[in-house]
């Protein structure tokens, strides 16, 4: 497209029109004075301000708005310019509507057989901030038929290197399908690698901060991730779109309540994470209960007043009915006494009111006997009885775990006390577990659950626990389930996260990982995820595979390293991917050859477009090229290897070069 084409000019002296308005607009809002009725008032319009002013800053390496449509009817008719944020001129007039307004829903779901009073759509590409070139539809025009967009497709399949981007400028229908789902509905995605689905799932809490933004922002709404690797490759997504107020966070960082020094076997790891779990932990809540033996004796002036134990024990039922926390209950019980004396002194003439029965709930008496029938309870140190004394375990776990299992749990000496007693991480869930059986956890209003199929049955309930009132988006893959636990079905996951009307929705569009690469993987779906239908690559580039086999072991760390420095010279992020085990010896390679990398997971991460993974921190992440090493040894680390190089495989969205010295497993090996 000629760079002096007139439509081209006329729309970028548009693009930078917007951007001085967007200027304008933040500098309207950082001059505004903060006046507060009080200190307190003043310090949240000055947090509000200091948010708002941070959401208007401007990118220039980030276009304004990415796409126009021209609507001839319906409700909004006029030229709509779709962008990631509002921007209004000097009199209020939309020079760029949000990509989540109403108005750009048909931006996205336009077609010739369902126009939507959308008589052109256009988009625009870009290089590095500057517009480039344009491209129409005019969906009224029944000579033209449906074609596929070719600056939509590049920039689908652009090479990317830093953290993920945001796709509003490609989003596509059955995405925008699911990022508009309304707050009220839970929404499962089943979606196999390069669907889009961590985006979906971004892109709907932007969406619900748009159209439910008060209530959300009183309620919150966090974002839960794998591990802190995934959570650091998202991150810039949301503030991207104007959005730097959501929590993000791992299970672990979620949950905490106990130092973790152990690491548990995977037998016990598995068992602790088991659905029957809750049921032992509530029997060991409730079972600290004492039927009263004794009546209630409390002194009042001259007078002392008997409660009998039968009285007692119909008012602690009658609040166990009430289905109340264990600490809500023994609050509560005070109260319920003292209205029993005040009964048994207006039935003798005395007069009472609301101060006395006060009086007698806070009297040491009446204290003294509810911590004999509902004692204090700290969710720390009864893990720490139920863990240490078989006898304790056996009383709650009678008729749910055998004995073998009991054994497993049984730590082999009793801790003196929780500063040294041997937490692991699963002991975190089931002190939350029980934190919350004594205490409601507090709800928000929106959690996203990304690879989600990896928690166990009570990590699932942990997370439930924090959208008890809200909604959820749940993302993950069957076919990625990779720890001892994964969940066997959606179905059970969401049962156990309290979201089992969520709808669940399946994306088997790849437009992210190229069809050579997803074919090479798809071939372990038989063994790993038989019940899914095998990913498609959509694509126009079918992408590079190349598979090299080396003599020797060492000489495959070589290999490897000489296809990533090949890589460099393409455009592009280039990840070398390997076994645990085996990160060391690529990084003596990588040093040997001078060539600077960063190693995921480090804490002294640097900035490089060649990054050496961890197999057991690939997933979620993509990188343009990638080369991995020695397939089998990635398949022997762990129980559920074959799923793992699954992962591994399918993190390649330009070209894929597999290097190996040991044989491949067998399904990757075609005649």
């Amino acid at each position: 497209m000629p760079d002096t084409d007139p439509t081209l000019e006329g729309e970028r002296a548009r693009l930078e029109a917007a951007r001085a308005d967007l200027a304008a607009m933040r500098q309207r809002t950082a001059e505004l004075e903060v006046r507060g009725g009080d200190a307190v008032s003043a310090a949240y319009l000055a947090a509000t301000l200091y948010h708002r002013t941070r959401a208007l800053e401007d990118d220039s390496s980030t276009p304004l708005f990415f796409g126009r449509i021209d609507m001839d009817g319906g409700p909004t008719p006029g030229r709509w310019y779709v962008g990631r944020r509002h921007v209004h001129d000097a009199h209020g007039n939309p020079v760029v509507v949000d990509w989540r307004a109403d108005v750009s829903r048909a931006f996205y779901r336009a077609t010739h057989t369902e126009p939507m009073h959308v008589s052109m759509r256009r988009r625009f590409g870009f290089e590095h901030g500057r517009m480039t070139a344009y491209e129409d539809e005019h969906l009224l025009d029944r000579a033209e038929h449906e074609r596929r967009s070719a600056i939509l497709t590049a920039e689908i399949e652009r090479p990317r290197t830093g953290p993920m981007r945001d796709i509003v400028a490609t989003i596509q229908p059955e995405q925008d399908l699911l990022v508009r789902t309304d707050l009220s509905r839970s929404v499962c995605v089943q979606g196999a690698p390069g669907t889009g689905k961590t985006a979906v799932g971004l892109h709907r809490a932007a969406w619900l901060l748009y159209a439910h933004r008060d209530r959300l922002r009183r309620s919150g709404v966090l974002v839960v991730g794998p591990n802190r690797a995934f959570l650091h490759y998202i991150g810039e997504v949301l503030p991207a779109l104007g959005e730097v107020e959501v929590a993000q966070a791992t299970v672990e960082e979620l949950l905490g309540g106990v130092p973790v020094r152990a690491v548990d076997p995977v037998e016990v790891a598995t068992l602790k994470g088991d659905a029957r779990m809750a049921e032992i932990l509530r029997r060991a809540v409730w079972g600290s209960l004492r039927a009263p033996t004794e009546a209630l004796v409390v002194p009042l002036g001259s007078r002392r007043w008997r409660v009998p134990a039968y009285v007692v024990a119909d008012a602690v039922a009658a609040l166990r009915e009430r289905g109340m926390r264990y600490a809500a209950g023994r609050a509560a019980l005070p109260q319920r006494l003292a209205h029993e004396v005040l009964l048994l002194m207006e039935r003798e003439g005395v007069t009472t009111d609301d101060r006395v029965q006060d009086q007698v709930a806070r009297s040491r008496a009446v204290r003294a006997y509810v911590d004999t029938v509902w004692p204090a309870l700290d969710p720390v140190r009864l893990l720490l009885r139920l863990l240490g004394e078989p006898a304790t375990l056996a009383a709650a776990a009678d008729g749910i775990l055998a004995e073998d299992e009991q054994r497993l749990l049984t730590w082999p000496r009793p801790a003196r006390g929780p500063a040294s007693a041997p937490w692991s991480a699963a002991d975190t869930v089931l002190v939350d577990e029980l934190r919350d059986l004594l205490e409601r956890t507090p709800s928000l209003g929106h959690v996203v659950l990304d690879e989600a199929q990896d928690l166990s049955p009570m990590q699932l309930r942990a997370v439930g626990r924090r959208c008890s009132t809200g909604s959820a988006t749940v993302l993950g893959d069957i076919a990625q389930g990779t720890t001892p636990w994964s969940t066997p079905s959606w179905e059970a996951a969401l049962t156990h996260l309290g979201k089992a009307d969520a709808h669940l929705e399946v994306l088997a569009r790849g437009y992210r990982v190229p069809a050579a690469v997803i074919d090479f993987a798809a071939r372990l779906l038989p063994a790993t995820a038989p019940e899914l239908t095998p990913p498609v690559s959509v694509r126009e580039d079918p992408g590079l595979l190349v598979v090299e086999r080396t003599p020797t072991g060492a000489q495959a760390a070589g290999g490897a390293v000489r296809r990533a420095l090949a890589f460099l010279d393409r455009e592009g992020s280039v990840g070398v991917i390997a076994a645990d085990h085996r990160i060391g010896d690529v990084a003596a390679e990588l040093a040997r050859t001078g060539t600077p990398y960063t190693l995921l997971g480090d804490d002294d991460e640097t900035d490089s477009r060649l990054t050496l993974v961890p197999a057991s921190l690939a997933k979620g992440l993509e990188f343009d090229w990638v080369v991995v090493l020695e397939p089998a040894q990635i398949v022997a680390a762990e129980p559920r290897g074959l799923r793992r190089l699954y992962v591994v495989l399918t993190r390649a969205v330009s070209g894929l070069a597999v290097v190996h010295a040991d044989d491949l497993p067998a399904l990757l090996v075609r005649d």
